[in-house]
């Protein structure tokens, strides 16, 4: 390229393109530098400070641009589009600074380029895009060309309009029909621009029994239409769609067309199914679209080009109701504003075009083709073969369900709409979890979330608005059907789950399930606690300390599901909430652990809190109580013994044995107890057996390598059945021991209670061990505390 720009004469034009070459490699060399060195911290130098006086040199300015472009590393990175620019962004970017340099000439050579350059992309796009003997409007906001059509359409139609101005509106009040499918916020805009009230929009429904639900009902139109004329109304304009901004679906502009020539309303169309015009086989839905009054495209995403304007073509006969309308302008500056696209038009080529329209169609068929494929996912377009808009859910027909097509035809007329209320928007939130998992495995795609009226939350794939500029490839789209059919399972296994776990969870006490809609796992579930105030809606400390040591210890666990603590929807208390899940798990025991850990947590915290309360008294208690023991001891010894002279020797011709009394305080009991035993069994030499600790919970038997929380005899192939069926069988024997019971444990230091004495023959003299004790001294000789298990009925 330095070889091309030392041929041009011009040296200003020389360094223009020379300049711009090494801005844009400063630029893109930054932002390969930011994200190969990530564990640097650029500085950036966007704090505003006053203004050098000297200036600085472009260098400076530049890497100033580059750190307000890409900001900090700690924030989450965004997709550029200056690595997927190529030379051909780089010649509409260099459009604008071409065009301010070409406004500094003289005003006789601005007006022969302006000309030359405004005819030659006109001519260019509707040779391309089939639209013969059409005029073109370039503008920036995309929504400002039909603006200045219904400026054009008013002109034309109302011929005094000029003159009289809003007194003719008055008095025979224009229509304006946007189809439902249209373009959010398109009507207000008209209105707000054109001055005109709301009640000048017509909204057109579309199909309901016949056809595609996102193309306009042509019958119903017509019924407008005549009911606005018998009213006194104009029928000015119809907005149809060669591709709806939702899912791509095309109106049947041929027949749309018919009725607006027959009623003199002025047609015009958009959407991105427009590109396909320039193709060499074109549906004869898009074709008839040539036929139209006027269109707007949008080159730029469709072509890869950044900075470019959108264009509408029309077709109109009077010069100076165009110069009225806005849509000509005898100022350079406008008819500059096509510059950059005629560079970039001139860079491609006709072919370099096609080509570029071409693959984003072809990938849009390879994913519809591949997804026909995939069980559970529903395509929006089908019928549209011809559609470069790939549009798709994720679906499930469970048993008894509202989507289960006996279900609807017996059950449903019956079922109260909240029940299918909630499995909708259960797939609803599944399939935006969905969109979004996909969005970040595969960002080439350009996937977008989007919520339908009718289908519910959709994914939209449309590679005629992304692919040229992320550069989106055949393998993007291998890669993305792979994705879901991985993701799918998961799916699959939690939308099952969810009603199984809002049951379980109902029935469980001290459990209430929370209604989240914006939460894709299984289920939300809020332990309520003894305090807990159920009609409050604020924050609660309690429950919020419950549910952080439950989360603590559910995490500990170690099991494949993910936990996470949050408020609830419509308040402030916490949740749990339970991730997805793509194995098959058991609902009774996961909601059993929860409850039962949460208890055994709250438990635990009421007995710390309560422990200073309790030690208090207790120690109060016992300063009374010792009080009064030793006022007792004082009235059995005496005031004698208690001179210090005399008591001394007395108390050594005649000794009391006074009995060493205290107090001992049962933290388990909360109860204050005498140190008497204590001596006496220190006397005796013999110990006392400390009461058993309290188990822990006890978890379900599991096989060698399960994790919590999966169903039995699911998965285990590591083990071979013999094997699996022998351990299992151990496990329950296990189980038999631990639990059953018929039996109970008596512990004895001999018959009769006293040492030494012979042990009933009628007893089982084996020591047995206990699952539960665990005690590794019972059974052995010479032992004097032996352990007897018997049975209930046996006597000792």
């Amino acid at each position: 390229m330095d070889a091309s720009l030392e041929k041009i004469a011009d040296p200003t034009l020389a360094e223009m393109g020379k300049n711009l070459k090494e801005a844009m490699k400063m630029l893109e060399d930054s932002q390969r530098r930011t994200e190969e060195e990530n564990g640097k911290k650029i500085v950036s130098g966007d704090i505003p400070g006053p203004l050098q006086g000297s200036g600085q040199d472009m260098v400076s300015i530049l890497q100033l641009v580059q750190n307000l472009m890409h900001g900090d590393e700690d924030e989450e990175p965004q997709s550029t589009r200056i690595q997927n620019i190529g030379e051909q962004g780089h010649m509409a970017l260099l459009g604008h600074s071409l065009g301010a340099y070409i406004s500094t000439l003289d005003k006789e050579k601005l007006r022969k380029l302006t000309t030359r350059i405004l005819s030659d992309t006109t001519l260019w796009l509707c040779r391309i895009f089939r639209y013969e003997n059409g005029c073109a409007y370039f503008h920036e906001e995309e929504r400002e060309g039909l603006a200045k059509i219904c400026r054009l359409a008013i002109h034309s139609r109302y011929e005094d309009f000029v003159v009289d101005g809003f007194d003719v509106l008055y008095n025979k009040k224009p229509v304006i029909y946007l189809s439902a499918a249209a373009r959010p916020g398109l009507g207000q805009y008209l209105c707000n621009q054109l001055g005109l009230p709301f009640p000048c929009l017509c909204r057109v429904p579309c199909n309901t029994m016949f056809g595609s639900q996102h193309q306009m009902d042509v019958a119903f139109l017509e019924k407008l239409i005549k009911d606005d004329i018998e009213r006194g109304r104009l029928p000015l304009l119809l907005v149809a769609n060669a591709g709806t901004v939702a899912v791509g679906h095309t109106d049947k502009i041929g027949r749309l067309k018919e009725l607006c020539e027959q009623y003199g309303i002025w047609l015009h169309v958009e959407g991105v199914n427009l590109a396909t015009l320039a193709l060499g086989y074109v549906s004869s839905s898009v074709l008839a679209a040539t036929k139209c009054d006027s269109m707007t495209m949008t080159p730029g995403p469709w072509l890869g080009l950044p900075a470019v304007p959108a264009v509408t073509l029309y077709k109109h006969d009077d010069p100076a109701l165009t110069l009225v309308a806005g849509l000509t302008s005898n100022k350079p500056a406008d008819k500059l504003r096509a510059l950059p696209l005629w560079l970039s038009l001139q860079y491609l080529g006709l072919d370099g075009i096609v080509e570029r329209i071409k693959h984003a169609c072809q990938l849009s068929q390879r994913l519809q083709e591949s997804l026909k494929k995939v069980n559970h996912i529903k395509l929006l377009v089908e019928d549209e073969l011809s559609s470069p808009v790939v549009v798709f859910r994720f679906f499930q027909e469970l048993i008894g369900s509202a989507s289960d097509p006996v279900f609807k035809a017996i059950l449903a007329p019956n079922m109260a709409p909240s029940t299918v209320g909630r499995e909708r928007h259960s797939c609803d939130v599944l399939n935006r979890w969905l969109g979004e998992q996909l969005k970040q495995l595969v960002p080439a795609s350009g996937l977008t979330v989007m919520d339908l009226e009718v289908e519910g939350t959709c994914v939209r794939f449309s590679p005629l608005m992304t692919a040229a500029v992320l550069g989106t490839r055949g393998e993007d789209v291998d890669q993305l059907v792979a994705c879901i059919q991985s993701k799918l399972p998961v799916l699959s296994c939690t939308l099952q789950l969810r009603e199984e776990f809002k049951q379980e969870v109902e029935g469980t006490a001290g459990l209430l399930y929370v209604d989240d809609p914006n939460w894709p796992g299984i289920g939300v579930v809020r332990y309520e606690h003894a305090n807990d105030d159920k009609s409050s809606l604020k924050s609660d400390p309690e429950g919020e300390k419950i549910h952080a040591g439950l989360l603590k210890k559910l995490n500990e666990l170690e099991s494949d599901l993910t936990f996470k603590m949050g408020p609830e929807y419509k308040s402030m208390k916490s949740c749990l909430y339970i991730g997805m899940t793509s194995d098959d798990t058991d609902i009774s025991e996961l909601v059993e652990t929860i409850v039962v850990t949460a208890r055994e947590i709250e438990e635990n915290s009421r007995l710390l809190e309560n422990m200073t309360e309790v030690v208090r008294k207790g120690i109060q208690e016992a300063q009374v109580e010792l009080q009064k023991a030793n006022e007792e001891r004082l009235m059995e010894e005496g005031v004698l013994r208690q001179i210090p002279v005399v008591g001394s020797v007395l108390n050594w011709f005649s000794p009391v044995q006074a009995l060493q009394k205290g107090r001992t305080f049962n933290l388990t009991a909360g109860s204050l107890e005498s140190t008497e035993p204590i001596y006496v069994y220190k006397a005796q030499g013999a110990g006392v057996t400390p009461p058993a600790t309290p188990s822990s919970i006890r978890t379900k038997p599991r096989l060698p390598g399960q994790k919590p929380f999966k169903r039995s005899l699911r998965g285990s192939d590591a083990l071979s059945e013999t094997s699996s069926v022998s351990h299992i069988e151990d496990l329950e024997k296990v189980e038999h021991l631990s639990c059953g019971p018929e039996h109970i444990t008596v512990e004895a230091s001999s018959p009769e209670g006293h040492p030494g004495a012979p042990i009933p023959e009628k007893a089982d003299q084996t020591a047995a061990q206990c699952p539960e004790d665990g005690c590794p001294q019972m059974g052995k000789p010479g032992s004097r505390d032996v352990r007897l298990t018997q049975p209930v009925n046996s006597h000792l």
